[in-house]
C-alpha cells in the first residue's frame, strides 16, 4: 500500500528525472555518434590547439576569435581534430566548440544580396574576414548575418559552407 503525499510526489519527481537524465544522454549520443567531416565554430573566446588529443601535448595556437568556423576532420572521445580557414590542424577540446554554423568570407568585399540571384539588389557588402551565421544553403547560396544585418551570399565567396559530405 503506497502513503498518500510524500512517496506519490516523490515517485513523480524520480520518474521526471529519469525522463530528463534519458533525454540528456540522447543528445551527448547523438553528438558523439556525428561523422566527421562536418562543421562546426569556436564557443570560447579563446581556445587552442594541440599537437594530439589531450592536455598533455604542446599548444600549437591559440584562437581569440569567438564564431569563427572550423572543420572538424577527426574525434577522439572529448577531442576534436580542426582545421581552420587558413588550413591549419590541431586537437581542440570538444567543449570549446558548437554546432552554430558559421562562415567567413574570403577573397575581396562580397555583396550580401536581398534574395539568392546574382540579379538581386545588394543589401550591403561584407569584407574579407568578416564572420557570420549561415542558414538556409541551397544552389550555392547562404543567408548570411552578421550583427543584425542580413543578406544571401555566394557559397563560393565564404569558407564553412562547402557540403562535407557527411552528417549536417
Amino acid at each position: 500500500m503506497v502513503a498518500k503525499g510524500g512517496n506519490v510526489r516523490l515517485g513523480r519527481l524520480l520518474t521526471a528525472v529519469m525522463a530528463v537524465v534519458l533525454a540528456c544522454a540522447g543528445v551527448g549520443e547523438a553528438v558523439a555518434q556525428k561523422k566527421p567531416p562536418y562543421w562546426a565554430s569556436i564557443s570560447a573566446g579563446k581556445a587552442r590547439t594541440r599537437t594530439g588529443p589531450g592536455r598533455q601535448f604542446p599548444a600549437v595556437w591559440l584562437y581569440q576569435r569567438p564564431h569563427l568556423p572550423v572543420k572538424v576532420i577527426e574525434t577522439f572521445p572529448n577531442w576534436r581534430k580542426v582545421q581552420d580557414p587558413d588550413g591549419a590542424t590541431g586537437w581542440m577540446q570538444a567543449n570549446l566548440l558548437s554546432e552554430d554554423r558559421t562562415a567567413i568570407v574570403r577573397g575581396e568585399v562580397r555583396p550580401m544580396r536581398a534574395e539568392p540571384d546574382v540579379s538581386a539588389s545588394i543589401s550591403w557588402r561584407a569584407e574579407p574576414g568578416v564572420v557570420g551565421t549561415i542558414t538556409d544553403c541551397a544552389d550555392g547560396w547562404c543567408r548570411f548575418e552578421v550583427a543584425g544585418k542580413a543578406g544571401y551570399i555566394e557559397t563560393s565567396h565564404i569558407w564553412g559552407a562547402e557540403d562535407l559530405g557527411g552528417e549536417e
